[in-house]
């Protein structure tokens, strides 16, 4: 799990950077031909962690559950992020992987309910669930590096 752990690490350390790099504006922006801002991926991806590792384990999210209703899977970028938004967010990027590593090596993580995803993929165990998410969170890395010329 440590693999897997340093690479959703080292993502989340370059949305910070997108984060440092953009303006609010920029970051609220949605492009031509994309349903959604960078600012809204990059908080989905928070949320989907917490979705996928958290809600499936029937454990309390790090987040409030505010968050996960406006960034959840089939949301959309409905209002402009804040300044207090985006510093919240930033907080939670790194915040929250730092915790689940604690929470995982501390065998927190007991129980999971089995979850398809849409991608049809089974998450059956809370290692699959971190091997997904590491995956899931590349997708939206990708989405970014797309908007980003469009800035």
């Amino acid at each position: 799990m440590e693999w897997n752990y340093n690479v959703t690490l080292q993502n989340r350390k370059l949305l910070s950077k997108f984060i440092e790099k953009f303006s609010l504006d920029q970051l609220n922006t949605i492009p031509d031909g994309y349903r959604n801002s960078v600012f809204w991926n990059i908080a989905h991806t928070i949320v989907t962690q917490q979705l996928l590792v958290y809600g499936l384990s029937n454990i309390p999210f790090l987040i409030d559950s505010d968050l996960v209703h406006a960034y959840k899977k089939g949301t959309k970028t409905v209002h402009k992020a804040t300044a207090e938004d985006l510093t919240l967010i930033k907080s939670l990027l790194l915040s929250t992987i730092e915790q689940t590593k604690v929470d995982y090596e501390n065998g927190v993580f007991k129980n999971y309910t089995p979850y398809t995803t849409s991608l049809d993929v089974t998450l059956t165990t809370i290692e699959e669930a971190m091997s997904f998410n590491t995956f899931h969170e590349g997708i939206h890395l990708g989405y970014i590096l797309a908007m980003k010329n469009s800035l």
